[in-house]
């Protein structure tokens, strides 16, 4: 089979006078010539543009020196197409591959590009094999870049020559809050909780001083669950409190965390850490929400009767669960993007970003239409109450007003005060708004362009703010692009930074070079006959040779079976024996392992293994005692 493409549609020439990211001088065709490459067509603050980008990672680390993805940014809101910003999400999500700043849509023209995202797949003579919107799942992906590494390698056409351009995302820099998304305010314990979002942690700090009083979160970009010190995010971002439970919104994990403050320890309620796919059909009813994949949720917020809504982005619906059955369901939203208020079921939202509960209605921003809008439960109906009234994405900008006058551009963050007035992170304009009874919006703070300085009406500037709450007439604000939290005397309108008094406690200690091997393996036994009460499972690892366990990385195992209690632990050793009790019956037995190792003269290089076990169990009283789980883990390979 061929994977040669037409020479009709082959790649044109760059145009001159774009701007680059993450590469010291622009990329010409000739440099390209002998690589297969990737266009890739993207837009920031598209949700289905952002669930590429760990797909893309995937394919550059197992095709380093065959692959070149080359990011063409056609912005859809104007706050992104300034190159600043563009630079500032590349940071953000650690993009290492050269991207283009194609604010004009002249590359878009070219290839005829009508959606976000799309890939465009060239060969290594410059022409183009094939073009795709929308997401595309890692596998055939992965299929059609390894036969064209095959067919182009045989016909001795593949350079294997490295590309001279940044490894590493463009100016990162060591902070002691890194692109913090959200903030969740706990007036009657006297708490600030922080969503540290590219640290990978939640910040707990005293409302009144800022002290530190603990962190959720090695830092580690993973995931696990266990102890504060044990467990791993992935760009966290929304948060809420209930029962001194902290529930968490772990978006780049697709999963919803609860933190004990009480226990210091975090486990899953919902999602697999996997992303899913398409739409849950609105009122369908998810029993065991640890087996359901979730896609990118971005907040959470309590209701009432123990109910939890979760900002579905991924899929453009609001979900609830119910905290005592456990019970999940989709309850805003019949999952098409658009900007359509109607009966609950059948309203459509477009990728909905923060969330904020009162009086039986649900405020939610709704990012992608620009626009807040509300879920009364009591009518059964949806509707907007700043931003426009038009079925239509592209209809944003910065004009207060009534509702239908004013417009937002991309807001992610709103909340609430006693008397009413809804507050909102209006993100791409760079500023704090208020909507009233009326449904009028008035800039509270913040100055067009965006900037960062203290003050008043006047003076006061913000950068993408992504997440905001209400306590006590102030609003406490996450300005994300700022690296900072930002606290408004609302009877002032001043706005001020705050600083912590023990800042070492946020220092990210021995903080490793890891690399993710992307190589997730899933163990099944045959069924396995063991006898009821204490079982003891051995896990046996093989590690490469000259390699080790790292000391300081949180390397663990977690079990879990309906015939058992849940039982995590931490490995510290390459053969390690847990008990574990059983009642009779038959089921599976679930395992999940995130290994830390290292070479052993590089201790600073750490890469990560990851595998499961699902295995059939029979329990009965005279069954085997000792299950062994051996792992022959892999050589590591640097990306």
């Amino acid at each position: 089979m061929s994977y040669e493409g037409n020479p009709e549609l082959a790649i044109v020439p760059f145009p001159p006078d774009l701007e680059w990211i993450n590469a010291p001088a622009p990329l010409t065709i000739q440099d390209l010539r002998g690589k297969i490459v990737i266009l890739d067509f993207w837009t920031y603050g598209c949700i289905n543009c952002i669930h590429m980008i760990p797909i893309l990672r995937a394919l550059e680390e197992k095709y380093p020196n065959e692959l070149v993805v080359i990011g063409i940014h056609s912005a859809k809101f104007t706050n992104e197409g300034e190159t600043e910003n563009i630079r500032r999400i590349v940071q953000r999500y650690n993009i290492t591959h050269p991207i283009i700043n194609d604010h004009q849509f002249i590359i878009w023209q070219t290839y005829g590009i009508q959606a976000w995202p799309t890939l465009v797949v060239v060969d290594p003579r410059g022409n183009v094999l094939a073009a795709q919107s929308g997401e595309i799942p890692l596998e055939p992906l992965d299929a059609l870049i390894a036969a064209m590494v095959d067919y182009w390698d045989e016909i001795g056409e593949l350079d294997r020559t490295p590309l001279a351009y940044s490894s590493k995302a463009d100016n990162q820099t060591a902070r002691l809050l890194n692109f913090p998304g959200k903030v969740t305010v706990d007036g009657a314990n006297n708490r600030l909780f922080i969503a540290d979002t590219n640290n990978n942690r939640i910040i707990i700090a005293d409302l009144t001083t800022y002290a530190v009083l603990d962190i959720i979160g090695s830092g580690i970009y993973g995931y696990a669950d266990g102890t504060f010190e044990h467990t791993q995010f992935r760009q966290p971002q929304g948060m809420t409190l209930h029962d001194n439970i902290l529930y968490i919104a772990d978006t780049n994990n697709h999963t919803i965390r609860a933190a004990d403050l009480k226990q210091r320890t975090v486990v899953t309620i919902a999602g697999t850490g996997e992303m899913g796919s398409g739409v849950l059909p609105f009122g369908m009813n998810i029993r065991e929400p640890r087996a359901f994949q979730l896609r990118s949720p971005w907040d959470v917020e309590m209701g009432d009767d123990d109910t939890l809504y979760i900002a579905h982005a991924g899929s453009h619906q609001i979900f609830a669960m119910n905290l005592s059955t456990r019970m999940l369901s989709p309850v805003v939203g019949n999952g098409r993007e658009a900007l359509v208020n109607n009966q609950l079921a059948t309203s459509e939202l477009a990728q909905p970003s923060g969330l904020y509960f009162m009086a039986n209605v649900l405020y939610f921003a709704d990012s992608e239409s620009s626009t807040i809008r509300a879920a009364d439960f009591h009518n059964n109906v949806v509707l907007t109450i700043a931003g426009t009234l038009q079925n239509n994405l592209f209809d944003f900008g910065d004009v207060d007003g009534a509702v239908g006058t004013s417009r937002l551009q991309h807001p992610l963050g709103v909340t609430g005060s006693p008397d009413g007035t809804i507050y909102v992170a209006d993100t791409y304009n760079h500023k704090i708004k208020a909507v009233d009874s009326t449904m009028t919006t008035h800039t509270l703070l913040g100055l067009s362009g965006g900037g960062y300085t203290d003050g008043g009406q006047d003076t006061a500037q913000f950068n993408e703010p992504g997440g905001l709450d209400y306590h006590n007439g102030q609003l406490y604000v996450a300005d994300t692009n700022n690296h900072v939290i930002r606290v408004i005397d609302l009877m002032t309108k001043t706005v001020k930074t705050i600083t912590f008094p023990n800042p070492e406690r946020l220092q990210i200690a021995n903080k490793l070079t890891v690399i993710d091997n992307n190589m997730e393996t899933i163990i099944t036994l045959p069924t396995q006959t063991l006898a009821a009460g204490d079982i003891y499972i051995t896990l046996r690892l093989i590690l490469p040779e000259g390699h080790k366990l790292n000391p300081n990385a949180p390397s663990y195992a977690e079990f879990d079976c309906e015939l058992a209690q849940r039982i995590s632990m931490p490995i510290t050793d390459t053969e390690m024996r847990i008990t574990v009790a059983f009642t009779n019956g038959e089921g599976r037995l679930y395992g999940e392992f995130n290994i830390y190792y290292c070479e052993a003269t590089n201790e600073s290089l750490c890469f990560i293994d990851r595998f499961r076990l699902d295995t059939p169990i029979i329990i009965t009283d005279t069954g085997e005692r000792n299950l062994i789980i051996s792992r022959d883990l892999p050589l590591a390979k640097q990306g």
